[in-house]
């Protein structure tokens, strides 16, 4: 048997049990909303302005939650309590572009499936009565009477509940791992060869077999000081004469789940720059084995500023205790961003402010304005845990106007420029009892 057909027998339970719970959760928030039906376009193509191309197509996440079809617009699933979901399956008659297969694989047993060959005839196929309907989707998606209505009840309960993980989405989201680490390897040996930014992207796209429609996001391949530009995608041309430091945020997909890994790498391996990074590491590793259920990731963020100033501290880039660095806004220049968030369908998954699956909002602390993830840790919640520490030059010389020069080592800082910056970030999975980290193995194995 084949590793695909191995992993699509492995599947098939799974699913049928992801979909039950799917049908269990549409059964409750079409009650809270008032509807008799669940109706999810997969989306359309978007045509850039005054142009005849599209831009690439992204699927509906709603879509996407029910079916592994990513590649499938102008298609509809339709659910009704009590009844076989259907799938109206986009299917053309085209000769420009490839025609999606015939409907195949682990899924097709659990529903009804009408082919269609124009967007027009799904009208036919959808409930009669569309103002009975919860239509979730974009706006351009509309068909005749049925527009994307989006009814905040319903919303609200499935997004809250999508961050509770179903063993068939941990089980895709362990493969994008394993694909993403492929990745990863590929894009460390490369810069060990002293290759350049995008060749390096390259390397990383070869290895995962996945080019930038594909992947979850536009990888982050920062070379030196372009490893202080948080969301760095310029990708350089020209291998710089140097290479001391490397830093790649990349993951990659897989029906429709999403990875995010980040690594930080030194040229020199005996470098205090790696030690630095080695020490990041440790911090990491710390704060991933804290996701645990009824912790506060708001507090696990606040744990993080703490633990990474102490590390500072031990360098002598900072002058002040942890705790002062934390009061006085010297650690958000150092680690400006959130710890992490949730993911899965979306690499920022939804529901991370969600005070509960009727809606509210639990906000971010104060000074704390990137913070992706607010809620209580549950079983079942996939988080990534991305600890950093930069040296970007905005942020430190607004340490030096706010007052606060003296709580830094600037010879420190000077040393450590050149390098840009460091973060480390693997997805944890929260359980009844110790965090399963979902990365290091799949870098253990590869």
């Amino acid at each position: 048997m084949t590793a695909s057909a191995s992993l699509a027998t492995e599947l098939a339970p799974l699913y049928a049990e992801h979909l039950a719970i799917l049908q269990r959760r549409a059964d409750e928030a079409l009650a809270r909303g008032g509807f008799d039906h669940l109706l999810v376009p997969s989306g359309s193509l978007h045509y850039q302005v005054f142009d005849d191309r599209d831009y690439a197509y992204a699927v509906n996440p709603q879509f996407k939650a029910w079916l592994p079809l990513t590649r499938l617009p102008y298609s509809w699933l339709v659910y009704t309590p009590g009844q076989r979901p259907k799938v109206i399956y986009f299917q053309p008659f085209d000769y420009w572009h490839v025609v999606p297969d015939a409907p195949a694989g682990w899924w097709v047993d659990h529903f009804d499936i009408h082919i269609i060959r124009k967007p027009e005839e799904a009208l036919a196929l959808l409930p009669t009565a569309s103002a009975r309907c919860a239509i979730l989707g974009e706006p351009q998606s509309a068909l005749g009477a049925y527009t994307p209505n989006n009814p905040e009840a319903v919303i609200q309960y499935l997004e809250y509940q999508r961050s509770f993980k179903t063993a068939y989405e941990i089980r895709l989201m362990r493969e994008a791992q394993r694909l993403a680490v492929r990745g990863h390897r590929a894009a460390e040996a490369a810069f060990r060869q002293g290759r350049g930014e995008f060749a390096i992207n390259m390397a990383y796209c070869a290895a995962v077999e996945q080019d930038a429609n594909e992947l979850p996001y536009g990888n982050i391949i920062a070379l030196n000081e372009h490893g202080a530009v948080l969301h760095y995608m310029e990708l350089d041309r020209q291998a710089p004469a140097t290479s001391r430091s490397f830093l790649i945020d990349a993951g990659a997909s897989f029906h429709g789940y999403a990875s995010d890994i980040t690594r930080s790498y030194a040229a020199d391996a005996g470098s205090e720059f790696q030690a630095l990074i080695d020490a990041v590491d440790g911090v990491q590793l710390q704060l991933a084995q804290a996701v645990r259920a009824g912790v506060d990731y708001k507090q696990l963020h606040i744990d993080a500023h703490l633990q990474l100033m102490g590390v500072l501290k031990d360098f002598g880039v900072i002058t002040v205790s942890p705790e002062a660095a934390l009061a006085s806004g010297v650690s958000a220049a150092f680690f400006p961003h959130g710890l992490g968030h949730q993911i899965g369908l979306q690499v920022h998954d939804v529901a991370g402010f969600a005070a509960s699956d009727r809606g509210g909002r639990i906000e971010r602390p104060a000074g704390h304005p990137y913070l992706r993830m607010t809620r209580v840790l549950e079983p079942g919640m996939v988080v990534t845990i991305e600890p950093g520490l930069y040296f970007i030059d905005m942020l430190l010389n607004e340490v030096k106007q706010n007052g606060h020069g003296d709580s830094v080592d600037w010879s420190r800082v000077d040393h450590f420029r050149p390098y840009g910056g460091i973060r480390i970030e693997d997805e944890v999975l929260c359980t009844e009892g110790d965090a399963v980290n979902l990365t290091r193995p799949a870098f253990a194995e590869a």
